[in-house]
């Protein structure tokens, strides 16, 4: 359970990664939601601790804002 778990929150965040290295504001805004979601699964089951997903949250949620403030 909790290997699928983490597979599934790091392929998310390798998706919003991709979406913010690339200059995708649209598609990182979209997939923001979403991946906060997964990360908040993650940490309910025990996938992650919940030190190092709120950092992932942290970290996710201030490029894309730093995106949408450039854009």
């Amino acid at each position: 359970m909790n290997r699928a778990n983490r597979s599934r929150v790091r392929t998310a965040i390798k998706a919003m990664r991709a979406a913010i290295s690339t200059g995708d504001a649209g598609a990182a805004k979209k997939l923001l939601p979403e991946t906060l979601s997964a990360i908040d699964v993650a940490i309910r089951l025990g996938a992650l601790k919940e030190n190092t997903a709120n950092r992932y949250k942290s970290n996710l949620s201030v490029a894309v804002n730093a995106m949408q403030a450039t854009a």
